[in-house]
């Protein structure tokens, strides 16, 4: 049965209304006096305890304040960070769901194991960099980088060195550590760098080639010892330990950190978000957050960040 004519009408009417309603709330969502609604989530693609995940709760709290709304961390692991990249990628694009890239946004497109790239990504702020580290127990026979390698070209692939998953960079180091030195090595894989530290703590791996900050608490204990560090120079806060290059390895490499999120946010909001990221990333409180846990920044807004990645 057809309504009337003045009923189809009003129908007509009833549905353009509630577009429009809609079509309002969307853009009064994308102001910046709107924007946030609500609780934030930062998905952190690795394991609690990491670096990254000690990166995406200082700048959460670095955050809340800035944006007034609670911004929860929520870990995502698996796949050298795959699982997480994608979780991210696919949340509604409303600037409420935050995800934590790393390095390994480039190198898992081209080992065919994410069907994206960073460029399907809103790249909005680089917060930090980080180079490898070689740490092993304390009790392990080496005391500088030579006289590890000399115990790894002994073992004959029987070292092992734990890194943050296939493909993740820390893997990456681990592989051109033993490239570089001329000996071959079994890694194994983590869902990320904490999870490795905590076997090399139990002996189950002899190494571990994640970033400083990683294992921090673990050197300054005692339980654990650096050898060298895969940056260009020796870092500040571990002036006492040498580069793989004056170790005789020519060596350098490490991870970056930021943040993302889907492209198409509204323009207002992603710029409220970018302003926010930035200044929480610059403030002191993040600063000192960052200096206890070992993180070093490297603080860079959206168009720098697209261009360096």
């Amino acid at each position: 049965m057809s309504l009337p004519r003045r009923d189809r009408l009003s129908a007509v009417v009833v549905v353009a209304l509630l577009c429009l309603l809609g079509w309002l709330r969307w853009t009064r969502d994308g102001e910046v006096g709107a924007f946030p609604q609500r609780g934030l989530t930062l998905i952190c693609p690795y394991a609690p305890g990491g670096g990254t995940d000690l990166f995406c709760r200082g700048l959460a709290r670095a955050l809340e304040p800035l944006l007034g709304q609670t911004v929860t961390v929520n870990n995502v692991t698996g796949g050298g960070g795959a699982v997480g990249f994608s979780a991210g990628l696919l949340a509604r694009p409303d600037g409420h769901t935050l995800t934590a890239v790393t390095f390994e946004l480039l190198s898992l497109p081209p080992q065919g194991l994410v069907p994206f790239t960073h460029e399907d990504f809103d790249l909005l702020a680089r917060v930090n960099r980080d180079p490898s580290a070689v740490t092993v127990r304390a009790d392990f026979p080496a005391h500088t980088l030579a006289e590890f390698i000399a115990v790894a070209r002994t073992r004959e692939k029987k070292l092992n060195i734990g890194t943050s998953g296939p493909a993740s960079v820390w893997h990456l180091a681990a592989a051109r550590l033993g490239e570089s030195a001329g000996f071959e090595a079994r890694l194994v894989p983590f869902g990320g760098a904490a999870p490795a530290v905590t076997a090399l703590m139990g002996g189950h791996i002899d190494a571990v080639t994640v970033g400083p900050g990683e294992v921090q608490s673990q050197v300054k204990s005692g339980q654990l010892k650096l050898l060298a560090i895969m940056s260009e120079e020796r870092l500040p806060a571990w002036a006492a330990v040498p580069t793989c290059r004056e170790a005789g390895v020519d060596l350098s490499f490490g991870t970056w950190r930021g943040i993302a999120v889907p492209r198409g946010l509204p323009p207002a909001a992603r710029e409220k978000l970018r302003a926010a990221l930035v200044q929480a990333a610059r403030s002191p409180e993040f600063a000192t957050c960052a200096a206890s846990v070992g993180l070093n920044l490297a603080i860079a807004d959206a168009p720098e960040f697209q261009v360096a990645v």
